[in-house]
């Protein structure tokens, strides 16, 4: 497969049109950016390190019956992925409070919430990525129905149970993270996007200190070294 025009770029990943209509090639970028692109950076080597944690991630989910669009990790920086259209939802699993759920609600730093939370956000950088409801998703049509919805949270929640415990015998415990779906030539609701230190909150089980991109967000420093130790460790046989 051969990139042919590029037809979307993203803040982390650009995609690009293949010999075939229904596969596209996804190129990880080194780009970091922060509170919806207010804050921007980059790090050599972060496109290739976020490539090859959320393959094998991806490979490990399609283990566990979740369906995803990845066909292949093509190189350390590209994938090849079925077409598919994206749900403009962002949907959101928390394990600990922290983020935006501390200074919405009030809930205290590093707390272990009593359950899984998941929350939805519009897909909608113009209006901030705001918090939405079911009831948004369907007055905005983003399904077509709240079997969808549930059908996205129920998945989400798999996802979370299957990465929590792998991370956990790794010594990472998963605080949140972030998830897109999409719909393929088939109609079928797949994984989308990517699974990695850029959409997942990571805490080292021993020091508590962050492995993810709130080294960015919070001036911490050290940000490939953590991606670095990420991959390290999914790549671990356990």
């Amino acid at each position: 497969m051969n990139k042919k025009e590029l037809l979307y770029e993203g803040k982390a990943k650009k995609l690009y049109a293949t010999e075939d209509p229904d596969l596209l090639i996804a190129e990880f970028k080194d780009d970091l950016t922060a509170f919806n692109a207010q804050k921007k950076g980059s790090e050599s080597g972060k496109g290739a390190l976020n490539c090859q944690i959320s393959s094998r991630l991806y490979e490990l989910l399609e283990k566990n019956g979740i369906k995803t669009h990845l066909i292949k990790t093509l190189d350390e920086n590209h994938q090849l992925v079925k077409k598919v259209e994206i749900i403009p939802i962002e949907v959101v699993v928390r394990n600990t409070a922290t983020g935006s759920l501390s200074k919405r609600l009030g809930i205290k730093e590093a707390l272990k919430l009593p359950f899984t939370l998941v929350e939805f956000y519009l897909k909608d950088d113009d209006l901030n990525d705001p918090i939405i409801c079911e009831e948004h998703c369907l007055i905005l049509n983003l399904v077509k129905d709240k079997e969808t919805l549930h059908l996205l949270k129920e998945r989400a929640k798999k996802i979370n149970s299957v990465l929590k415990e792998f991370f956990s015998q790794r010594g990472l415990d998963l605080i949140d993270f972030k998830v897109e779906f999409g719909i393929d030539k088939e109609g079928e609701i797949v994984l989308s996007d990517e699974i990695s230190p850029d959409s997942c909150r990571f805490w080292d089980m021993d020091t508590g200190e962050k492995m993810d991109k709130d080294r960015f967000r919070q001036n911490l420093g050290n940000v490939k070294v953590a991606y670095e130790e990420v991959l390290k460790r999914v790549l671990e046989e356990k």
